[in-house]
């Protein structure tokens, strides 16, 4: 007979925050302080450069919607509006774009180092949250300037920039835990992150959309956050996401937001003990 001893066990791979919490927070600021500071390393513009990537692309926006397709004519505060959705929506694509290949990418840490897996997409999360940080504050001194006077619900955004971080978390986490695997995702994601930049009121307020196509965009978890960061933040007369569709098809946007958080922590602590085999 053969000795029990001697049988070979299947060994799995650390998990999502396999040596604990304590341990996965000091990692996780390491390597995205780490990250950060080598970003711009060297370069001429150091950080500028992460405020000139949005500011291109938001006089491209803003000259063709105000003066091509005359959308900003319609609505209030256009200008600092499109600035605002552009940043914080830059911000989500930036995030979960870089994390798809973000494990595959340290993958000789993986391969040697036993460390929590879930810090890798996570450290993507806060570098790009640290340059959101930076950018908002140019953003809001637009915003003044251009004549928004602050009021109170100034003080709720940041519900609105936390409920934005969790859903680029959870994002992240699914794609980067699935990338070692499946190795489509990378274009796959590309292409729903494009769909995703025009199926959210980041180009337009949801206002001006009709009625039929409303419905359908306000599904989307990320649309009722643009929303409320227009309302709190640029135009309190704005009818906000309740308003524009209802509570019922706010409510199933708000369960989807939490099915892709819970389908995020699923799916990662699915992978992580394997996914040193699959790179």
């Amino acid at each position: 007979m053969t000795d029990p001893s001697l049988e070979l066990r299947d060994v799995r791979g650390p998990s999502a925050l396999g040596g604990g919490w304590r341990r996965a927070l000091e990692l996780l600021y390491l390597i995205s302080v780490t990250e950060f500071k080598r970003t711009y390393f060297g370069t001429v513009l150091g950080y500028v450069w992460s405020l000139a990537r949005p500011l291109m692309l938001f006089a491209v926006l803003l000259a063709v919607f105000t003066q091509v397709f005359r959308v900003g004519a319609q609505v209030p505060h256009y200008p600092v509006l499109l600035l605002l959705n552009v940043v914080l929506f830059g911000f989500f694509q930036e995030a979960s774009g870089t994390a798809v290949g973000s494990i595959v990418g340290q993958e000789a840490v993986v391969r040697k180092t036993q460390f929590p897996r879930l810090v890798i997409p996570l450290a993507v999360v806060l570098t790009s949250l640290f340059n959101l940080s930076l950018n908002l504050v140019v953003v809001f001194v637009f915003i003044v300037a251009f004549g928004v006077a602050p009021t109170w619900t100034w003080l709720l955004f940041p519900v609105v920039l936390a409920l934005l971080v969790v859903i680029t978390v959870a994002v992240s986490m699914i794609v980067a835990s699935l990338y070692p695997r499946f190795r489509d995702m990378a274009i796959i994601w590309t292409v729903l992150s494009t769909v995703l930049f025009y199926g959210t009121p980041v180009l337009y307020p949801i206002d001006v959309v009709p009625a039929t196509l409303r419905n359908i965009i306000l599904l989307n978890p990320l649309a009722p956050l643009f929303e409320l960061a227009r309302k709190w933040v640029i135009d309190p007369d704005a009818p906000g996401p309740a308003a524009a569709a209802g509570w019922p098809r706010l409510l199933v946007s708000a369960a989807l937001f939490v099915v892709v958080c819970v389908m995020a922590a699923w799916i990662f602590n699915r992978e992580a003990p394997r996914i040193a085999e699959e790179l």
